[in-house]
């Protein structure tokens, strides 16, 4: 009977689940995603937001035990200088579990997991769409301005020349003018 056991075993013993879920929590925390099997992503969630939670409260006693979960001192300096940062007004829910196409060699379930605030795709934060100008009705397309971009320029090359040669001309009916005068 399996009462009361809440854990998935994973099909590993304590100590290489143990080691294996801190390798995964520190790469997600160094990559801000990382891809794995579904059930491996459950359990590194449960794993991890703990973890992150505790890094909200920047003490000595919670580096310590961060730490002892981890074993890697610049996940930790980076999970309690910028993650906790992103995370400080989320009341939980850090992670964010997508899933992907089955694996091919085995056809296992494999998923992303990642930590929400990094994500550029789905936060408030990412950048404003360009407003769309109104459409013309001859059908000219986006590409077709580009493209006519540099021949504007151009002209307007030609339109500064043809400004700067009527200048030149009055000096031409000058030298004219003094001409008919000697004459």
């Amino acid at each position: 009977m399996r009462h009361g056991k809440k854990n998935n075993h994973l099909g590993r013993t304590t100590s290489h689940r143990r080691a294996m879920l801190a390798n995964m929590a520190s790469s997600l925390i160094e990559h801000k995603r990382i891809t794995t099997t579904l059930a491996k992503a459950k359990a590194l969630r449960v794993y991890v937001e703990p973890l992150i939670t505790k890094s909200k409260n920047d003490t000595t006693h919670s580096r310590r035990v961060v730490f002892s979960y981890l074993q890697n001192k610049e996940v930790v300096a980076e999970l309690f200088r910028d993650v906790s940062a992103k995370v400080a007004d989320r009341p939980g829910g850090y992670t964010r579990i997508i899933k992907l196409e089955n694996r091919l060699g085995d056809n296992a379930e494999m998923a992303m997991i990642e930590l929400v605030d990094y994500n550029t795709v789905y936060t408030n934060e990412a950048p404003a769409q360009p407003e769309k100008k109104a459409t013309r009705r001859r059908g000219s397309s986006g590409k077709a301005k580009k493209a006519d971009a540099p021949v504007a320029a151009a002209t307007e090359e030609k339109a500064a020349e043809a400004d700067t040669e009527p200048t030149d001309a009055p000096e031409a009916e000058g030298s004219a003018d003094t001409a008919e005068e000697k004459a």
